[in-house]
């Protein structure tokens, strides 16, 4: 498994088959959300926030765009972070599946800060938002895509861009595979949760990511559990709504 794991892998998950969906998705989309919890997801996402956040002069309004959201659960913990900050947070959940923004919006329907959008990457207004994330979403694309994806993100930020994703390990990948198999029956799942490991990134990937956009002030950091944050500010200063 080490010496498969070398290299990304370019197999592609079930969940990008667009042809596929329905109802199984959506169960898998509410499975996602216990691996989620499990893995603790949202916790790398909220570090890189914070980061830029901080760099921004802590702005008491802040407007986040989370890319690829699926279910949008990791920004439960976001709305949780703005409160205790005094921040007037609002995100926009955006994922080009009916299935995901039906499942992002009844898990937010009581949430009036959370509004969902069925929209593509390559469709997001220029600077619609303060931070825009990528929670476990790059992995989708191949190696060449990246930077494609991730400038299309920093276009449609005013602040800075925050990627989360999977550390890819042999021990994150057997992590996933036994807990895929614990929590769901699902196929996506169980498919789809050790092949992200697979997709997933080490360092020099990131660094390579850095070398293709040639913009100052990248960071990279690994964090628990067996994640990458990288955090790429457009410029410093605070948010446009401060």
């Amino acid at each position: 498994m080490r010496r498969l794991l070398r290299e990304r892998s370019s197999l592609p998950e079930l969940m990008d088959d667009l042809t596929q969906g329905g109802e199984e998705l959506r169960e898998a989309l509410r499975h996602l959300r216990r691996l989620n919890r499990l893995f603790a997801a949202a916790a790398p996402t909220l570090y890189g926030v914070n980061r830029l956040w901080v760099r921004a002069g802590k702005p008491r309004r802040l407007s986040m765009l989370d890319i690829g959201a699926g279910s949008g659960d990791v920004n439960a913990a976001l709305l949780r972070w703005a409160d205790a900050q005094g921040i007037e947070l609002t995100v926009t959940l955006v994922d080009r599946t009916q299935e995901a923004c039906a499942e992002a919006a009844a898990l937010f329907a009581n949430e009036p800060r959370i509004s969902v959008i069925c929209r593509d990457l390559s469709e997001l207004d220029e600077q619609g938002a303060d931070i825009v994330t990528g929670s476990q979403f790059l992995h989708h694309f191949e190696s060449a895509e990246l930077p494609d994806a991730a400038s299309a993100m920093l276009r449609a930020s005013r602040m800075g861009i925050v990627i989360q994703d999977i550390h890819r390990h042999w021990l994150a990948w057997a992590a996933v595979w036994l807990a895929a198999r614990l929590v769901s029956g699902n196929r996506y799942i169980r498919n789809d949760g050790p092949l992200s490991v697979a997709k997933g990134f080490r360092k020099e990937d990131w660094m390579r990511l850095n070398e293709a956009l040639g913009i100052p002030g990248m960071t990279c950091n690994w964090r628990p559990l067996f994640r990458y944050v990288v955090t790429i500010p457009v410029k410093t200063g605070v948010s446009a709504h401060e």
